[in-house]
Formats: C-alpha cells, sequence, structure tokens
C-alpha cells in the first residue's frame, strides 16, 4: 500500500508541474523594442559634434544624441557594445566601410565610427540581416532596423516599434531631430536599407 501511495503522489504531482503554465520566452527583439521605447523618456538634445568618448562602453553625455545614438543605446540596454563591434570589425576590415570614401579617414576612430550612419549600414549588413527594401509595412518587423536617406542627403536610422498607425503601417523609435520619438515615418522618406541583427556577434 505504501508503495502504491508513493506512486500516485508522485503522478499527482507530476501532472500538477504539467499542467503549471510556462512563461513565455521575451524574444531579443521584443527587449530591443523595450529599451527604444525606454529611449523616449528621455531628454536628449539633438547634437551630433565630435565628442572624445571612452572604449569601450563609451557614450556622449546623456543629455545630448542623434539618430545613430537611439540605436547604440538600445543595444547597450541589452549588453550589446555597437562602439566595440563596430571599431574591432573595421580595425580587421577597413576597406569593408565608407569612412574613406566618405570622411576621408585613413584608420577607425572608436570616438564617431559608430555614430555614423553609413558606418552601421556596413556593419549590420555584414553581420546581420540585410533584407529587401520594399513598401509593405508588414515586412517591418518590430526590432528591425531602417534607415533613409532624409533630404539634403543626410543619413538616418531608427528601430521599428511594435506600434502601428490607422493603417496598420509600423511606427518608427528614432531621433530626427527632437529627442527620441516614436512617429510615423517609415514611408514618409526613401529608405536605404532593412536589417535585422540579434547581437549573436561578428562574423567570419
Amino acid at each position: 500500500m505504501t508503495g502504491k501511495r508513493g506512486t500516485g503522489s508522485w503522478l499527482f504531482g507530476a501532472a500538477l508541474i504539467i499542467a503549471m503554465p510556462v512563461a513565455a520566452e521575451t524574444s531579443f527583439s521584443e527587449q530591443l523594442v523595450s529599451a527604444a521605447n525606454e529611449r523616449t523618456q528621455a531628454d536628449v538634445t539633438y547634437d551630433g559634434r565630435y565628442i572624445a568618448i571612452d572604449y569601450p562602453g563609451g557614450d556622449v553625455p546623456a543629455g545630448i544624441g542623434v539618430c545613430t545614438d537611439v540605436v547604440i543605446r538600445s543595444y547597450r540596454a541589452l549588453g550589446i557594445d555597437l562602439q566595440q563591434l563596430v571599431h574591432e570589425d573595421m580595425e580587421r576590415n577597413f576597406d569593408a566601410y565608407p569612412s574613406q570614401r566618405i570622411w576621408g579617414l585613413s584608420r577607425p576612430d572608436s570616438n564617431i565610427d559608430h555614430r555614423r550612419v553609413p558606418n552601421l549600414r556596413a556593419f549590420f549588413t555584414r553581420h546581420g540581416e540585410s533584407l529587401r527594401v520594399s513598401d509593405n509595412g508588414n515586412n517591418y518587423k518590430p526590432g528591425d532596423i531602417v534607415s533613409w536617406m532624409l533630404p539634403g542627403n543626410l543619413p538616418h536610422i531608427g528601430i521599428v516599434s511594435e506600434q502601428r498607425n490607422e493603417l496598420g503601417q509600423p511606427l518608427i523609435i528614432h531621433n530626427i531631430g527632437a529627442g527620441p520619438q516614436v512617429t510615423d515615418i517609415l514611408f514618409q522618406y526613401p529608405i536605404t536599407g532593412h536589417y535585422r541583427y540579434g547581437g549573436d556577434g561578428l562574423g567570419e
């Protein structure tokens, strides 16, 4: 009898364990969007001037920033340092980046390289997924990275939000001049890139 009762108790306990709901694991993209949304609570003045910063883990003062800083700070909140990743990749593969062509540089600069949209585009292309640019909003998933060319040939970059407009098009978390915001700009400017980067590290 004792053996039977023990077996029954074990089976009952196992049934309880199986019946207990398992909390869904938060995906990387959800974490990135959450971190980006946190950026919209910060009071940031648009300021892209060159500033010498620490390396690795360096950042300009918290009260200033540009579009790239929204991306950089969102990834850094998840433990991913784009400053270090971009710099290390540029040290090994400088010619794969447009620094010489656009800015006339001959070597990497960890103070500014990661804060430039063309360099982030090169990094995400090399080490993430470079996705097809389309005019279908459903192809842009929360946590994706999108880049544009603004009037005056000004490159811009932002993170796709989980929020959508009344037409079902995704909103964008970005800083276009008034600080980090969530706005409806996905198709307002020519899209130059669509990326997905989960922070898996550098490729070969």
